[in-house]
């Protein structure tokens, strides 16, 4: 008996586990705006932008001014990325009946394919923040303590304060190194106090300085230094992926079914300002 398949139900499993698995890719972190309909790698995003509205004095019975020309811009999201998984079940009766079985094959693919996708986000962040937001730099870090690892927070936070970045909903992601400073400090609010009884988003661990904090071994560094510590907004990057395909298919030397799957994906970040950096060493 061959393995009954539905193409849509397994594609949705998939993207689940996906969604669930990152950090640097999930909402909050990024935003899924312009996702659209993505059908094949290579496919692109178009976002387009409007110039800033001028205000002017208005003087009663006098004329106003021409209508002020607006420029729009245009930016491009290039799904450019994409990965696969392909995996053959022997044993086809017995998958068919336990469907903790398909659930378990697919877990394990998207655990595969989560990890370069975060660390690709997590790239593209880092080289989109301007200079002039950054805390340290990769030839003089910044070496936090846990005297001063709060501090830092607030700094990023001036910073974005500064580019008029939205409150509600900032974010911070760190390595293992800093939150376990960050635990040494009053100031941090752990996940798991009344506060953190809320619904955790994935590598959530507390809130300090106006962040919601992620934990993630993925914060891009060098060689174990100059990790780029990331806060921002979603509403500065944007992501997109879509499994484009999955089919089971019967291998020729093989008696059973083999499932694979393809899936795309880039990201961008479009309001640059919207992000801050702290360059540091592990002390």
């Amino acid at each position: 008996m061959s393995l009954t398949f539905i193409p849509t139900v397994w594609a949705a499993r998939l993207l689940t586990a996906l969604d669930n698995s990152l950090v640097y890719g999930q909402t909050g972190v990024c935003n899924r705006d312009y996702e659209g309909d993505i059908l094949q790698a290579g496919n692109s995003v178009k976002v387009a932008s409007i110039g800033e509205v001028d205000v002017d004095d208005y003087v009663k019975d006098t004329d106003i001014a021409d209508p002020q020309t607006l420029s729009d811009s245009e930016q491009t999201l290039l799904i450019d990325q994409q990965k696969y998984f392909n995996f053959f079940i022997d044993s086809v009766d017995r998958a068919q009946q336990n469907v903790n079985v398909l659930d378990e094959a697919m877990r394990r693919a998207a655990y595969k394919l989560n990890d370069e996708p975060d660390r690709y986000i997590a790239t593209i962040m880092d080289a989109a923040v301007p200079a002039g937001n950054k805390i340290g730099s990769t030839v003089t870090p910044k070496i936090p303590t846990k005297d001063d690892a709060y501090e830092y927070l607030v700094d990023l936070g001036t910073i974005l304060d500064e580019n008029n970045t939205p409150l509600a909903g900032r974010f911070c992601i760190v390595p293992a190194w800093f939150h376990g400073l960050l635990l040494k400090d009053d100031r941090f609010v752990r996940s798991g106090t009344p506060v953190g009884d809320a619904r955790l988003r994935n590598g959530e661990v507390g809130e300090a300085a106006g962040f919601m904090i992620l934990k993630s071994n993925n914060v891009p560094n060098t060689a174990g230094e100059k990790y780029k510590i990331i806060a921002g907004h979603s509403i500065a990057t944007s992501y997109a992926e879509q499994i484009v395909s999955v089919e089971t298919y019967k291998p020729e030397k093989r008696f059973g079914d083999a499932v694979k799957g393809l899936h795309v994906y880039g990201a961008k970040v479009l309001r640059t300002g919207n992000l801050a950096e702290l360059i540091a060493n592990r002390s």
